[in-house]
């Protein structure tokens, strides 16, 4: 299968919760729930769109971390605190993966960690076999 890589993105959130910004077993790719969290500085409050471009590229560093890209992604998953906001989330993912078209949910949550924090999301990629180890 593989050997197994974390990738930390080296906030506190990790060692107090448990958990890898992403990992790679293999040729397969599982980035965590992303927000517009910069440290303790939340990104464009109240702003979705800002926020989604913001996570996109966040993930896409992890994602180059393990060795892969957003061509690589085959799924997505956006949590939304309220769908008023989906055509801004949508429409900043599409500026990334339109051409790549992953498998996508958006899905309606009652609250993230933060009140000004509008939208989380977390993607899966999987590399061709001559990409893996």
């Amino acid at each position: 299968m593989g050997a197994r890589k974390n990738i930390s993105s080296g906030t506190h959130w990790e060692e107090q919760v448990g958990y890898s910004r992403a990992v790679r077993v293999g040729n397969i790719i599982e980035v965590a729930g992303t927000t517009a969290l910069d440290g303790q500085r939340i990104i464009a409050p109240g702003d979705a769109y800002a926020q989604t471009v913001y996570i996109i590229k966040k993930i896409e560093k992890a994602l180059q971390e393990a060795g892969a890209a957003l061509n690589d992604v085959v799924r997505t998953r956006m949590y939304v605190v309220d769908l008023h906001w989906s055509d801004q989330v949508g429409r900043a993912h599409a500026e990334f993966f339109g051409r790549i078209r992953p498998a996508s949910t958006m899905i309606e949550i009652s609250a993230l960690v933060h009140p000004d924090l509008l939208v989380e999301m977390e993607v899966s990629a999987i590399l061709s076999d001559s990409a893996s180890d």
